[in-house]
């Protein structure tokens, strides 16, 4: 696809190949694993199907399977758990979290061939994660998801947990805010005093400090902050989030942003909070506390999902100094949507870089002032 098209030195012509035929290689989330263990099955659709989550009722593991039963196409997210078995509503076909065919009542015998597809799954951080490989690998020593530490020691919130659903979108355009420094000021109304980027193997990191926007109201988003965040595969990120509460007090929250893709064109975003607890804070104030910050973030994804679902795609984006290594990351980033053998050492080799901000913030808070000085001006 090109857009505004013109021969030689004339207007930029926009660039977009066919999206890609794949889904990304890697760990996705697919929500809290709380959500998933009230007994009944859970359809998601993912990766260009639909997928069933159920809790075995003897094992206690949480499954995931096609949710297509291989016999009449039932679905299977629409049956019963029964056992450590999902019956499809259609013919009560039994279906184990290994993928085989656990019993068919009315039958003298189960075919030898009765199998469906059992996705790998792994249960971290309270959540609920799904490996998806188009070449049918199991994940790469090192390639899983980390721990945050003392998560179940009593030291941190609940979680404060959200979806949205993004249509019209790819993947690749939540992912390309890791670079994004300007669209902080934008969409998000914050100074970005510091902005690096740092990629190695599988893990891409945004190294951020930011104060807010005097010109706007942020509510629970109104403090100087510095954030630490990493993509650790495709699709999931552990953002550390240190806020300055006043009194020389500094709030840790650890804020996940992660997605799933429905199918080419659209995905899934999942996002939450919790908040190590300070001297002294109540389950009851943490968990509220969680929940703010979750509220204050919500406006701001918005904000991305308006854009994202207005914008068209571009492969070769026109740039400026200040806009960030969006191509590097894009090399990065394509590591996943190839052939593990097709992997290339400039996808994977540590690359830096860090965006000299000071430029940006002198114009910044010169239209911050003037937009307070016409507001005090005009009286409102």
């Amino acid at each position: 696809m090109t857009i505004d098209s013109a021969p030689g030195d004339g207007p930029r012509v926009i660039e977009a190949a066919a999206l890609p035929a794949r889904y990304a290689r890697g760990w996705h989330c697919l929500g809290l694993a709380a959500d998933f263990r009230d007994g009944r099955p859970h359809e998601i659709a993912a990766f260009g199907t639909k997928l069933v989550v159920f809790q075995g009722e003897q094992d206690g593991e949480l499954h995931v399977l096609n949710a297509y039963c291989p016999h009449m196409g039932g679905n299977l997210a629409h049956g019963t758990v029964k056992g450590d078995a999902v019956a499809c509503p259609f013919h009560d076909w039994r279906w184990s979290g290994d993928g085989r065919c656990a019993g068919i009542p009315y039958a003298r015998r189960v075919p030898p061939r009765a199998r469906t597809r059992a996705w790998l799954t792994l249960e971290r951080n309270r959540q609920l994660f799904v490996w998806h490989d188009p070449e049918g690998n199991p994940p790469p020593p090192g390639v899983t998801i980390p721990e945050i530490e003392g998560l179940d020691s009593g030291e941190w919130s609940d979680w404060s947990w959200k979806t949205a659903f993004v249509d019209g979108s790819h993947c690749r355009e939540i992912v390309d805010n890791i670079v994004d420094m300007a669209h902080f000021y934008y969409v998000h109304y914050a100074f970005p005093t510091h902005f690096r980027n740092v990629f190695d193997g599988h893990i891409a990191t945004q190294y951020l400090e930011s104060t807010p926007r005097q010109d706007r109201d942020l509510g629970n988003l109104s403090a100087p902050l510095r954030s630490d965040a990493s993509y650790y595969g495709p699709s999931y990120m552990i953002d550390r989030v240190w806020s300055d509460i006043g009194g020389g007090v500094e709030m840790e929250s650890v804020l996940i942003n992660c997605h799933y893709p429905v199918d080419a064109d659209s995905f899934v975003l999942l996002y939450g909070t919790t908040v190590r607890k300070l001297p002294g804070m109540t389950d009851q104030q943490a968990d509220e506390a969680a929940r703010l910050f979750t509220t204050g973030l919500a406006v701001g994804f918005e904000q991305d999902i308006e854009v994202w679902r207005n914008k068209t795609r571009i492969d070769n984006p026109l740039l400026s100094e200040e806009d960030g290594p969006v191509y590097q990351l894009r090399r990065w980033y394509e590591q996943f949507y190839v052939d593990a053998a097709d992997v290339k050492d400039e996808m994977t080799r540590r690359f830096e870089f860090e965006i000299d901000t000071t430029r940006a913030n002198e114009a910044w808070h010169a239209e911050v002032a003037a937009n307070i000085a016409a507001r005090q001006g005009s009286g409102s």
